[in-house]
């Protein structure tokens, strides 16, 4: 979908615009569901890279401890926490510029992957930039999504980061789905960008070949230290606009509502289920910045008569079920 059309769609009358993501919603996901992803920071703090939204930065005085990778225990206990509380993916974050073949920080994250994928949930991890042998590895190790946002549109993109570039991004992208990976790329809103930013974004996740299996919007969260700590934020229409111009322009993908859940009210998040977000991130953290609590998230579900959807395997499985009957 080019950026004309985009720019069209986006701005349509609010209600007129609601009515067509809805309409485009219920034609690919007619199933009442929302997946629900758990995030687990598995290295923490230190990071290389000098993105302006990130409190991870070793460019930046944010307060934030440093911690190691983990364990393979501890990962594997918070995986079984999340699954035990309804989670159907489990994301693993690692605070770096990007994992190489050989070394021994790569090696103990594939063995983090097998032991989390043996547990029967869907794994994310996203790694920073990697190639085409360590995508490879990754997808034997039982990977079933790679996230790699792509934050902004390629003109605003050096805005926000020095120490890599868009095409950076684009080429890690290429290597994952070479190797059969899905891909789980979106972007931050309220970085100080244009609406124009926001919907170049959206031409590029749109023309991906395939397709991004899950879209995350995430709105900033400013953190005490970073650059972009003094932005204000994104007005919920807009980020509403967002979400419906994003089913629109890709359907079948899953769009996460994501960072910055926090600062929106139970109707607002509601506002944005219905506009066309079918996944969250689920429990009391994502990485380093708060996340709405999980009887919080449980209660709006159920009044607002969405179910949790059921991991990849399980729902091919129900699918086969069906055509056969």
């Amino acid at each position: 979908m080019k950026l004309e059309e985009l720019r069209k769609i986006y701005h349509l009358p609010f209600f007129d615009l609601l009515t067509r993501a809805r309409e485009t919603h219920k034609a690919h996901w007619p199933e009442n569901e929302v997946q629900l992803c758990t995030l687990l920071s598995i290295k923490t703090g230190g990071c290389s890279e000098d993105c302006s939204y990130c409190s991870q930065s070793a460019h930046h005085s944010s307060g934030i401890e440093r911690h190691p990778l983990l364990e393979v225990g501890a990962v594997i206990e918070a995986a079984h926490r999340a699954k035990e509380n309804g989670s159907t993916r489990f994301c693993m974050g690692a605070a770096w510029r990007g994992v190489r073949e050989g070394e021994q920080k790569f090696e103990h994250v594939l063995e983090i992957v097998r032991n989390v994928r043996s547990l029967g949930m869907e794994v994310c991890v996203t790694l920073g930039q990697i190639g085409d042998e360590e995508a490879r590895k990754l997808k034997e190790a039982g990977v079933t999504a790679y996230n790699h946002n792509i934050d902004t549109s390629p003109e605003f993109y050096p805005e926000i980061v020095s120490t890599h570039t868009f095409e950076d991004r684009l080429n890690t992208i290429k290597s994952v789905q070479q190797a059969g990976m899905a891909v789980c790329c979106g972007g931050i809103l309220g970085m100080g960008e244009s609406v124009e930013d926001r919907l170049r974004m959206l031409e590029v996740l749109a023309a991906f070949d395939p397709p991004p299996e899950s879209i995350p919007i995430n709105t900033l969260m400013p953190m005490p230290g970073t650059p972009l700590a003094e932005q204000e934020p994104v007005d919920v229409f807009d980020l509403v606009r967002m979400i419906a111009s994003t089913r629109i322009a890709v359907p079948r993908a899953k769009v996460r509502l994501s960072a910055g859940r926090t600062n929106l009210s139970r109707e607002a998040q509601a506002l944005c289920f219905f506009a066309g977000a079918n996944s969250i991130f689920y429990g009391e953290k994502l990485l380093t910045a708060d996340n709405p609590e999980t009887y919080a998230d449980h209660r709006l579900l159920n009044e607002l008569d969405l179910t949790p959807q059921r991991p990849f395997e399980d729902r091919v499985v129900r699918e086969i079920e069906l055509a056969g009957r």
